[in-house]
């Protein structure tokens, strides 16, 4: 990971849209700070796109998505999208207001597959609750339509080995599994961030992202980004990406040297920055 200031300022100045986590980049301590806040303001009036992708559950994200200055939040890694009803490319003076708005909310898979996938989600979590001890479903988890969450770090603590016992138990189920900074998500299906990106950016822009890649960024600081961290040519992590850095085989390419929502802005004024040169 190289240091943020040696991103090269024609590569910055050509970035027209962020791709960005939310827990521990956007938020410090499970909320998003003046800065951060500020930060996202500042890429819409900017007239950047930001659309935030997050293992959270889309009924956690709807109150975000009514007001925060973002184009849309993905939510379950890709499976669910929540999208301003009004949502346009153009970007003015009512697109940083911070007022609720109509969403629209989108869905990747079938209602009819939603439904059985959702029937089965409760049958692997019941298995892990029972077969590792001190697992606990997320908090947030009532707000959940199609995956599965346990907590290891928000507010329990799962050593490594549960956390690799229930992976293993969802990936013996057939699941997708991922380890965020503070839960590991399973889920039934193909989908992940990368391709709720993809999809989302299609939805909104009609923009093919494959093939647009130099033109986003993609901001995260966890295990459960390097997806996104490998995909994409312009990556970034926030400082506290470090306590993963072992854990990690493919890091973001630059690194902001303050932590989350602060990690963001750093990254967020480098950008900007290099647009109004």
């Amino acid at each position: 990971m190289r240091p943020l200031a040696d991103w090269p300022m024609e590569q910055r100045r050509g970035i027209t849209g962020v791709l960005t986590d939310i827990d521990d980049t956007l938020t410090t301590d499970g909320a998003i700070t003046t800065d951060a806040l500020e930060a996202l303001e500042a890429l819409k009036e900017a007239g950047l796109h930001v659309i935030a992708i997050t293992g959270r559950p889309v009924g956690w994200s709807e109150p975000f998505a009514r007001t925060w200055p973002v184009d849309a939040i993905v939510a379950e890694n890709g499976a669910v999208a929540l999208v301003n009803a009004g949502h346009s490319t153009a970007v003015g003076p009512d697109a940083t207001k911070e007022t609720e708005t109509e969403l629209r909310r989108l869905y990747l898979k079938a209602p009819a597959i939603r439904a059985s996938n959702f029937a089965r989600l409760q049958q692997v979590a019941q298995r892990i609750l029972r077969e590792v001890p001190g697992a606990l479903l997320s908090r947030d988890s009532p707000g959940r339509e199609t995956d599965i969450a346990i907590d290891h770090s928000e507010f329990t603590q799962l050593p490594r080995e549960k956390i690799a016992h229930v992976v293993r138990i969802m990936e013996l189920e057939g699941m997708t599994a991922t380890v965020s900074s503070i839960h590991i998500n399973g889920w039934f299906g193909e989908h992940n961030k990368l391709v709720g990106a993809n999809w989302i950016v299609w939805e909104l822009l009609k923009q093919d992202l494959a093939a647009n890649m130099h033109r986003w960024v993609y901001v995260g600081d966890s295990t459960n980004d390097q997806l996104m961290f490998e995909a994409f040519p312009y990556s970034v992590g926030v400082a506290n990406i470090r306590r993963f850095e072992n854990e990690l085989t493919h890091l973001p390419k630059y690194i902001a040297q303050r932590e989350r929502g602060a990690g963001f802005a750093e990254i967020t004024a480098s950008i900007i920055s290099a647009h109004f040169k």
